[in-house]
C-alpha cells in the first residue's frame, strides 16, 4: 500500500498542469476574488457617499435648510401630484396609524422611482406644534430595495436628529414647556417597497449565482468529452476524415454541449421552483412562474458564450485530465462574477453592462427588482450577443485548424487569427475582435472621462479611445494602411455624390424613420441635445466649436475605424454583407436601443460610398455634413423652425422628408459610379 501511495503521489506531483489546480490556483483565486470583491463594496460606497441624496420634501420645510446641505439636495414639493398637494395644504391629510391606508404611499414610492431617493412629508400644523411647544410629526417614506434610498434615509434621519437635538436643547433653557418638549420632533419611517420587490431583492441576490454556476457544470463535462476524450479515444481523427466540413463538426459538438447546458440550467430553475413551492406554499416571496421563465431565458446567452469557450478551450487539451486542467480555470473566470448579486448595492449599471456573466446575473436581479432599463438592458444583450459571437468563431476557429485537433502545438494568436499580416488588409475575425476591443475601451474610457467635461469627454473618446486604437492596430499587425483604411483621393462624382448624402440623410432619418419607430424618450433627446450644444445654453459655445467636436471629430475618428479598419476586414465575407455587418456594428456601438435603427441606416449609407468609391473620405464626407446639419439646426432655431424641424421628436414634414429622400437618392446614384470597383472584394 505504501509503496502505490508514494508511486501514484510521486506521479501525480510531477504533474505540473495538476499541482497548478491543487495548489497555485488556489493561491492566486482566493486573493484576487477577495481583492474584487472588496474593491467593489469600496467602489460603490464610495460613489454612493460622493453622491448628493435627492429629498422630496412635501409640506412645511423642517428644520434649518442649511442643515446637511453638503450630503443632501432638498426639493420642495417634488414629484407631490397637485390634487394631493392640495389635499396636504388644506390639512385635509394625516399621518397614518399602523392600521390605516396611506394615501401619500402611492405617491412616495412614484417619486422614488422618479429622481427622489426619499421623501420627507411635514404633516399639517408642523408649525404650529413647534411654536406650541408640543411633538411634531415627520413620515420619511424610503424604499429599502433601493440601495441609493435606504442611504439618502440615514443621511435625512442623522440631519433630522441633529435638528431634533438642538430643538430640544433650547426648549430646555425655557420653563413651563407641556408634555412632549423632551422630544420636540416624531420621525416615523415608512417602507414603499412593494413585497414584489422585497421578494425580488430576496431571491435576486441568490438565483443569478446558484443558476449559473450549477448550470454551465452541465456544458462543462459534455465539452470535455467531446473534444479531448474523443482524442483519448482515437476517434477525433475518424471524424475528421468523414465527408463534412469543419463548421458542421464544430455546429453539431457546440449544439450538444450547449444542449446539456440548457438542460442544467432547467433543471436548476425547476428545483428552485419546486422548492419554493414545496417549502413556502402560497409563494410568499412573490416570486411568480414568470420571474422564473424570465431568468431562464436571459441565462441563454450565458450558455451559449460558455458553451463555445469550453469547446474551444477542451480542443486544445490532449486527454481528458488535461481537459479539466484547461477547462475548470476558464469554467472559473465565467461563473465565479455572477457571485456579485450576492453583495448590497451592486446592480446593474453603465459600469458593469460590458463585464461578461455578471451582467447578465446583474439583469436577472434587475428583473426581478423591477429597476432594469431599457437602455440597460439593451446594452446588456448587445455585449453578451457579441461576447457569445465572438466565442463561438474561436470555436470555430480552433476546429478548423487540423493540427490543434490532432494533438499538435501552434501559437494561440495563430490560433485566434491575430498573427501579424504585414502588408495584407485584416481578416473578418481580426475586424470583430478589434470590434469587440474597441467598444469596451470607448465605453469604458468614456465614463472615466465623464467628469472632465462634456468637450474633453466627446473629444478623448474620439481620438484617444477610437483614432488612436485603430492607428496602433494597423502598425501593430503590420497591415496596409492605404488599403486598410482606403486611403486614396474618390472621384469628383463621388465625392459631389458624399455631399448630397451628407446633406439630406438626416431628412430621410428625420421623415421617414420617426414614422415607424416608437417616440424616442425625452430624456434621450435633452441628453442628445446637451451633446450638440456641448452641454450649454444656445449662443453658450460657439459654432465652429461645437461643428469641430461634434461633426468634424466623429467624421474622421469613426469613419477610420467602421468604414476603415473594420469594414476591410467583413468585406471578404461579401461586399454587401460586410456593409451590412459594419453598419450594425456602428448602431450597436452608439449604446442605445431607440439609437440602433437610425445609426445602422446611416452606417449603410455611408459604407455604400467608400464601398463602391473606394475612398475612405467619402464616408468622412457624408458623416461630417450629416452631422454638421444637426448641429446647425439646434444652434439656429429659426432654420429649424423653417424646415418644421423644431420638435426633433416629431418627423418632418411631407415635403422636407420627399427633399431629402430624392437628394439622398441622388447623391447614392452619383457614389456608385466611382472608381473604386475593384476594391470591392
Amino acid at each position: 500500500m505504501w509503496a502505490v501511495f508514494t508511486k501514484e503521489l510521486t506521479e501525480t506531483l510531477r504533474d505540473r498542469r495538476s499541482l497548478f489546480m491543487l495548489v497555485v490556483l488556489p493561491v492566486l483565486l482566493y486573493p484576487m476574488l477577495l481583492l474584487g470583491f472588496t474593491r467593489v463594496v469600496k467602489t460603490q460606497t464610495a460613489a454612493r457617499e460622493a453622491r448628493q441624496s435627492v429629498v422630496a420634501v412635501w409640506g412645511p420645510a423642517p428644520g434649518d435648510r442649511r442643515a446637511g446641505r453638503e450630503a443632501l439636495d432638498a426639493r420642495p414639493g417634488a414629484g407631490l401630484p397637485p390634487a394631493l398637494a392640495r389635499d396636504l395644504a388644506d390639512g385635509a391629510l394625516a399621518p397614518p396609524g399602523k392600521d390605516e391606508a396611506d394615501p401619500l404611499a402611492a405617491a412616495a414610492r412614484a417619486a422614488i422611482q422618479g429622481d427622489a431617493d426619499v421623501v420627507v412629508v411635514a404633516w399639517p400644523g408642523l408649525a404650529e406644534r413647534l411654536a406650541g411647544g408640543d411633538v411634531a410629526t415627520l413620515t420619511v417614506y424610503h424604499d429599502s430595495v433601493d440601495e441609493d434610498s435606504r442611504h439618502a434615509r440615514e443621511r435625512v434621519e442623522r440631519a433630522l436628529e441633529d435638528w431634533r437635538a438642538g430643538l430640544v436643547r433650547a426648549r430646555l433653557l425655557e420653563r413651563g414647556l407641556p408634555a412632549g418638549f423632551a422630544r420636540g420632533v416624531e420621525v416615523v419611517t415608512a417602507n414603499v417597497a412593494s413585497e414584489d420587490r422585497r421578494a425580488g431583492q430576496r431571491l435576486g441576490a441568490i438565483l443569478p449565482f446558484v443558476l449559473i454556476v450549477m448550470s454551465l457544470m452541465g456544458g462543462f463535462y459534455a465539452s470535455i468529452d467531446l473534444t479531448a476524450g474523443e482524442k483519448e479515444r482515437g476517434t477525433m481523427q475518424t471524424l475528421l476524415c468523414a465527408p463534412v466540413l469543419p463548421t458542421e463538426v464544430i455546429a453539431g459538438k457546440f449544439l450538444t454541449v450547449w444542449a446539456m447546458t440548457l438542460l442544467a440550467g432547467l433543471a436548476n430553475i425547476g428545483s428552485i421552483a419546486a422548492t419554493l413551492w414545496r417549502v413556502l406554499p402560497g409563494d410568499p416571496l412573490g416570486v411568480g412562474p414568470g420571474a422564473l421563465v424570465a431568468a431562464f431565458l436571459l441565462f441563454l446567452p450565458v450558455s451559449f458564450t460558455t458553451s463555445a469557450c469550453f469547446l474551444a478551450v477542451g480542443a486544445f487539451a490532449r486527454d481528458f485530465k488535461d481537459g479539466q486542467n484547461f477547462i475548470t480555470p476558464v469554467y472559473l473566470l465565467l461563473s465565479i462574477p455572477s457571485g456579485f448579486t450576492l453583495l448590497p448595492g451592486v446592480e446593474l449599471s453603465a459600469w458593469t453592462a460590458f463585464v461578461p456573466v455578471l451582467n447578465i446575473a446583474l439583469l436577472i436581479k434587475g428583473l426581478l427588482l423591477g429597476d432594469a432599463t431599457p437602455d440597460l438592458v439593451f446594452l446588456t444583450l448587445v455585449s453578451s450577443a457579441l461576447y457569445a459571437a465572438l466565442a463561438l468563431a474561436l470555436a470555430a476557429r480552433v476546429f478548423q485548424r487540423e493540427e490543434v485537433l490532432l494533438g499538435g502545438h501552434e501559437p494561440l494568436w495563430v490560433t485566434l487569427g491575430l498573427e501579424r499580416r504585414r502588408g495584407q488588409t485584416p481578416s473578418p475575425v481580426m475586424a470583430l475582435v478589434f470590434f469587440a476591443v474597441a467598444a469596451v475601451v470607448m465605453f469604458y474610457g468614456s465614463l472615466a472621462l465623464e467628469r472632465r467635461g462634456l468637450v474633453t469627454t466627446l473629444l478623448g473618446v474620439q481620438l484617444g479611445f477610437m483614432l488612436a486604437p485603430t492607428l496602433a492596430w494597423v502598425a501593430a499587425f503590420g497591415l496596409d494602411p492605404a488599403r486598410t483604411l482606403s486611403l486614396r483621393l474618390p472621384s469628383a462624382r463621388a465625392a459631389l455624390g458624399a455631399v448630397l448624402v451628407g446633406a439630406s440623410a438626416w431628412a430621410v432619418v428625420a421623415g421617414l424613420v420617426l414614422r415607424l419607430t416608437p417616440r424616442m424618450p425625452d430624456s434621450l433627446v435633452e441628453g442628445l441635445k446637451e451633446v450638440v450644444l456641448l452641454g450649454r445654453e444656445p449662443g453658450g459655445v460657439t459654432l465652429a466649436l461645437a461643428l469641430a467636436v461634434v461633426a468634424l471629430a466623429p467624421g474622421v475618428c469613426e469613419e477610420l475605424l467602421f468604414r476603415g479598419l473594420v469594414l476591410s476586414g467583413l468585406r471578404k465575407l461579401g461586399p454587401w454583407r460586410g456593409v451590412l455587418l459594419t453598419a450594425l456594428l456602428f448602431g450597436l456601438a452608439h449604446a442605445s436601443v431607440h439609437r440602433l435603427l437610425p445609426t445602422a441606416l446611416l452606417g449603410v449609407a455611408f459604407g455604400f460610398l467608400v464601398l463602391r468609391s473606394g475612398s475612405i473620405l467619402t464616408g468622412m464626407l457624408a458623416h461630417g455634413l450629416n452631422n454638421g446639419v444637426a448641429v446647425v439646426l439646434v444652434h439656429t432655431p429659426a432654420a429649424a423652425a423653417w424646415l418644421g424641424a423644431e420638435d426633433p421628436t416629431a418627423p418632418l414634414p411631407w415635403s422636407v422628408t420627399a427633399a431629402g429622400v430624392a437628394v439622398c437618392a441622388l447623391g447614392l446614384w452619383l457614389g456608385s459610379a466611382g472608381p473604386g470597383r475593384e476594391g470591392e472584394g
